[in-house]
């Protein structure tokens, strides 16, 4: 049986509901300041139901979904997943300074 909806597509962070029903992040130690992009989110909606909130999300690929940035010149901790030799997925944590970081998406790139 259908439900009402009413869906609304957020084009970005600016969009006026693209922080509904998202928590701000915690600040973990590491890292210094919100993002300018998220504004501590770290993740905003893309498309929202105004009735049932059932939503579709991006990562913010500044902060890499962390809310928070690094302002000094120390490294970033950013999570990816690499293949092992036997070709499963293996999840690592890659520590990359702060310049490659901001301009690397989601960690796809870095090497362990």
């Amino acid at each position: 049986m259908p439900h009402a909806s009413n869906i609304v597509l957020c084009d970005g962070p600016d969009s006026p509901h693209a922080f509904d029903n998202i928590p701000l992040q915690i600040r973990n130690g590491t890292l210094d300041a919100r993002c300018p992009i998220c504004l501590g989110y770290g993740q905003w909606n893309t498309e929202i139901d105004l009735v049932s909130f059932r939503c579709k999300r991006a990562v913010c690929a500044y902060c890499h979904g962390a809310g928070w940035i690094e302002t000094g010149g120390d490294p970033v901790a950013v999570p990816d997943i690499v293949l092992t030799p036997e070709g499963y997925p293996k999840w690592v944590v890659n520590y990359v300074a702060e310049r490659e970081a901001d301009t690397t998406p989601g960690g796809a790139q870095l090497t362990p």
